[in-house]
Formats: structure tokens, C-alpha cells, sequence
């Protein structure tokens, strides 16, 4: 008797746990979208090299293209759908809003998963390629702009809209650094 090519997972996803049979071949991205009708995140190059399938997995940035679905199961899988507390918009999204981040919006689910990754880790002090002091001494650098656009360099816009995007990753992650500050002064 063949080995069966299919499997019932549970993925949880924006907090709430679904239930599911995929093939094992299945895609995050196309579990997420044709099977839960979770359409926010975007399928582009699938190929993994455009970043329009970007989610968080646990927190970090992952193409949903090149990520197995059954290989998700146990996971914290975070959309865009799910970024927002209710009616009020994730800082990222705030800031792509008002400083026209998006143009055509295809690939703005994508950069704003991305973009939260991005402010995360820099806050945790990890390097990137632009960082010109690696040391741990030398403390967290500068989200300057040549910082954002190295750690957003997996996420391509065909509209071109990279200058905003950089505008509104670094109002973001000020934002952040600012709701942060506040709630240490007042703890």
C-alpha cells in the first residue's frame, strides 16, 4: 500500500487555529489563499524572489511561496489580515497609508509583514549587510535609510514606490521606539 500524499493539519493563523487536509506539495501561500480565503497576501514571482507572499512565521519574515504548508503546522502564522488590533491599523500600516507607500497595493501586504520583521530585528540589535559596525559593543545602529532599504531588499515594487516605503518604515519604527519609550516611563 502507497504512503498517503495528504494530511489533516491545524494552522494557526491571526490567532485563530483552522483545521484543514492538504496535499503534502500544498504551499503556505496556497493554503492560505484557495483553501481559507485569506486573499491579502499576494502570489507574485512564486518563486521566492519578489516578496509579495510575505508572512510572519513566529514572528519573523517568511516567503509563503517556498513554505509548506503541513511544514507550518504549529507555527504563530500572522497575515496581513492579521497585523491590525481590531480597527486600529499596526503602525507599518498607518504609515504606508499616509505617506502613499502602497501605488498599486499589489506587493503592500507583502512589504508591510516585511517592514514589521524589519523594525523588530533592527530594535533587537541584529546587523545587516549596510551595517558598518558589527560589534555587539557598538550597540544597536541607526535604522538610517540605506538600513531599511538593504533589510527590505526582498520585497519588490513594480510601481516603484520605494522611496515612500522607506519614508514609512522609518516613520514606523519611531512610532514603535516612541510607544516603547512611553510605556517604560510609565512603568
Amino acid at each position: 500500500m502507497a504512503p498517503s500524499t495528504s494530511s489533516a493539519i491545524t494552522l494557526n493563523i491571526n490567532g485563530e487555529k483552522h483545521s484543514l487536509p492538504v496535499d503534502h506539495r500544498t504551499t503556505l501561500l496556497d493554503a492560505l489563499r484557495e483553501r481559507l480565503d485569506l486573499t491579502g497576501t499576494k502570489k507574485g514571482c512564486d518563486q521566492g524572489q519578489c516578496g509579495a507572499c510575505t508572512v510572519l512565521i513566529d514572528g519573523r519574515r517568511a516567503v509563503s511561496c517556498l513554505q509548506l504548508a503541513v511544514a507550518s503546522e504549529g507555527r504563530e502564522i500572522t497575515t496581513i489580515e492579521g497585523v491590525a488590533d481590531g480597527e486600529q491599523l499596526h503602525a507599518v500600516q498607518q504609515a504606508f497609508l499616509d505617506l502613499d507607500g502602497y501605488q498599486c497595493g499589489y506587493c503592500t501586504p507583502g512589504q508591510i509583514c516585511s517592514a514589521i520583521a524589519v523594525i523588530e530585528e533592527h530594535a533587537a540589535g541584529w546587523p545587516s549587510a549596510a551595517t558598518t559596525d558589527v560589534r555587539p559593543e557598538a550597540g544597536v545602529p541607526e535604522l538610517s535609510a540605506e538600513e531599511i532599504r538593504e533589510r527590505m531588499s526582498g520585497n519588490l515594487c513594480r510601481c516603484g514606490a520605494y522611496v515612500s516605503i522607506v519614508q514609512a518604515v522609518a516613520r514606523a519604527a519611531a512610532a514603535e521606539t516612541e510607544t516603547a519609550e512611553t510605556a517604560e516611563a510609565v512603568a
